[in-house]
């Protein structure tokens, strides 16, 4: 139990890493990629205001007395130097949409059978975007429309290295985290793995401190009835003193089953034959208490499990059933197989809406409230699903009708 608790909260706390961690990669890749097609769109604003150049001319160099000043550091990242560092490309149509003009001046790459067949693709398209890798617009002038290219391979490149250090940069930290949690997974379930460790070691005590006075009881009422004869006192002292010793003996048998070193004795067994028999055992029970007692039994169904273990579940199961089935009432039992072994048990249970169905499964829960003796100490079926749980099956419970209350094991 305390291996599984601490399975489950490494398996939660690295879900919960890896989602934060995807989280953050998105936030960081989205960012990037507005912050790059927001910088890419400036420079072809700047571009399309000048009709398809850069404002300014390039056929003048600037002389030593034009250029200006350097200004303070800041994040707009147009200057003068940025006309001579941009590459672009402008093809422009007229009115008629033939090509008017093609300006390849600014890139080394791109000629203009290059430039006027990138135009054609995405003229008449979404305003901006991407080709390759250029950045366009669309945009108008008053000699028709007109397509701005910029080169964006440097701003997409940059884009890629950023994106790829900051995922690794993550996943380095998400691995840490995760070896972090590994090591102190232990220190984080050591108070429950005591107190588990606490309640197994007083149920064992308790179990050796009460056997010796319950067994000495029963075997002095025995000595007594042999010299004041059976009267209905001893017969009250015997039946609580056998219920005490059966009760002993259930709550050892669960803690035994607990525990997770205990190795399973599982071979190929035929569950069909375990409900048959079990079934054949019930059902002069059921006919004593007025009940009636069906099955549906596949032939041949076999599973891997543990033989003893599995004649119990069944026994539990049916039991409970005979037990909490209204008089005249009738139990269904069915057992088939498809991908997995199936088994439910179904019984007639006139209050079944006053049952809380999520809570059946826990030790010493009893639906009557008066807690009523009626056989059962309300841990039978916490057996029964300590038992599916080491077959590595599921057990449920629910209401089939307003009338009916039904368990289905899957193995």
């Amino acid at each position: 139990m305390i291996y599984k608790l601490r399975r489950k909260f490494i398996l939660i706390s690295t879900l919960s890493v890896l989602l934060v961690v995807a989280m953050v990669f998105g936030m960081i890749l989205a960012l990037n990629v507005s912050s790059t097609n927001r910088n890419m769109d400036i420079l072809a604003d700047q571009v399309s205001k000048g009709g398809g150049r850069f404002p300014g001319s390039f056929d003048e160099p600037p002389l030593p007395d034009k250029i200006p000043p350097m200004s303070e550091p800041s994040f707009d990242f147009i200057n003068p130097e940025t006309p001579f560092s941009t590459r672009h490309f402008t093809v422009l149509f007229n009115d008629d949409g033939e090509v008017s003009q093609v300006f390849t001046d600014a890139i080394y790459a791109i000629d203009e059978d290059m430039a006027v067949k990138y135009a054609k693709e995405v003229k008449g398209g979404d305003e901006r975007g991407w080709i390759s890798s250029y950045r366009y617009k669309v945009f108008s002038s008053d000699f028709g429309t007109g397509v701005v290219f910029v080169d964006g391979s440097v701003s997409l490149s940059v884009l890629m290295q950023t994106t790829t250090i900051a995922g690794l940069v993550l996943l380095a930290c998400a691995a840490l985290v995760l070896v972090l949690i590994f090591i102190l997974s232990g220190k984080a379930v050591k108070p429950i793995a005591e107190s588990y460790e606490k309640q197994k070691q007083f149920i064992t005590d308790a179990n050796h401190e009460l056997k010796t006075p319950l067994t000495l009881i029963l075997a002095n009422l025995d000595i007594a009835e042999a010299e004041l004869g059976k009267n209905e006192w001893l017969e009250d002292i015997r039946t609580e003193g056998n219920r005490m010793t059966e009760l002993v003996g259930q709550l050892v048998a669960l803690s035994r089953m607990d525990e997770e070193e205990q190795e399973l004795a599982a071979t190929e067994v035929s569950i069909s034959e375990i409900v048959l028999d079990t079934v054949s055992e019930f059902e002069p029970l059921a006919k004593e208490r007025g009940k009636t007692l069906f099955s549906d039994v596949d032939r041949y169904v076999t599973c891997n499990g543990d033989e003893a273990l599995l004649y119990r579940l069944i026994g539990i199961l049916l039991d409970n059933a005979v037990k909490y089935c209204d008089n005249g009432g009738e139990i269904c039992l069915t057992l088939n197989r498809g991908r997995r072994v199936v088994l439910t048990i179904e019984n007639t249970y006139a209050a079944v809406d006053e049952i809380e169905l999520g809570r059946l499964f826990d030790r010493f829960y009893r639906a009557d409230k008066a807690r009523t003796f009626t056989g059962g100490y309300g841990i039978g079926l916490s057996m029964a699903k300590a038992i599916v749980e080491k077959h590595h099956g599921e057990i449920t419970a629910y209401k089939k009708d307003s009338a009916h209350i039904g368990f289905k094991v899957v193995l």
